[in-house]
């Protein structure tokens, strides 16, 4: 089981310099995925939560292709009904090509209704219009020698019954976010049951987690996955690893922006995370699912 890393690409810490010593302070530490987030508009309802500067997602993960060598890039995740399925197609695989085959699209939905209004998208078709920009991507990359370059895994963002069935119908992976154990327990026998009924492959596992380390156990029934001690947080990997992630995506932002200024406290954790990880895992290569 591979970790990966939500990069924050937005707020008032967030600059070109900054983004350019979290690629190479998470590649350096040995994680496999670097991914980053995604708003055109910065409404108010967007700004509450992840103020400007706002880095577009391709236009960021271009950048930072250049300037890393291994790590894989990815989207944790592109809103699908804010561009046209076509554009999407076409950046995604040029970013694919130029990258040397390391892109990762994980896609969802969406949720700022101001932003949406910004954009002239219908907020209240946004499930349906991501199904069809989806297809026709997919099609885009099978039909069109223009739009191929090579694969791209499309990761499906979100906890709802609906992300599920999209998982199932058109991704790779299922993309959840921020859970607890017992609830990703419950939420896998719902994919397999959707997959089994629709007669198709269950997808893969690839979560979101938040990553909070604390001095002391954890012992709320509401804990979620990655948040508490170092052996509580890596015990949480090891369940994920058992109940078959094949990559997980830890995230430290803490919900205030002003902790963009200072990303020294969310490194040091993610060298915790690698050290102890390193320990109890084989090489890489060898990983068992």
């Amino acid at each position: 089981m591979r970790l990966g890393v939500n990069v924050p690409n937005f707020g008032p810490g967030a600059d070109p310099g900054l983004l350019r010593d979290w690629a190479r302070t998470i590649e350096g530490l040995g994680f496999d995925l670097l991914m980053v987030s995604d708003h055109l508009a910065i409404t108010p309802d967007v700004a509450e939560q992840y103020p400007a500067p706002f880095y577009e997602p391709f236009t960021t993960l271009s950048w930072l292709a250049g300037i890393t060598d291994r790590i894989r890039l990815g989207t944790t995740v592109l809103v699908v009904p804010y561009r046209h399925p076509l554009a999407i197609a076409r950046m995604a695989a040029n970013l694919n090509q130029l990258s040397g085959g390391r892109l990762v699209l994980g896609v969802g939905v969406g949720w700022a209704r101001q932003e949406f209004e910004a954009l002239g998208v219908p907020f209240e078709q946004r499930g349906r219009l991501t199904d069809e920009h989806l297809r026709t991507v997919r099609a885009a990359w099978e039909d069109d020698r223009d739009y191929r370059a090579g694969d791209i895994p499309i990761w499906v963002g979100g906890n709802s019954a609906a992300a599920v069935r999209r998982a199932v119908d058109l991704g790779d992976a299922w993309h959840p976010l921020h859970f607890t154990l017992p609830w990703l327990h419950a939420a896998l026998e719902r994919v397999t049951t959707i997959a089994q009924a629709q007669q198709r492959p269950v997808p893969a596992l690839a979560p979101r987690i938040i990553l909070r380390l604390t001095g002391s156990t954890i012992t709320d029934a509401g804990r979620r996955a990655g948040e508490g001690t170092i052996e509580q947080v890596v015990e949480d990997l090891g369940e994920l690893r058992r109940v078959g992630a094949d990559t997980v995506l830890l995230d430290t932002f803490t919900d205030d922006p002003a902790e963009t200024r200072h990303p020294e406290q969310a490194w040091q954790t993610l060298a915790t995370i690698a050290a102890h990880w390193d320990l109890r895992t084989p090489p890489t290569g060898t990983e068992q699912p």
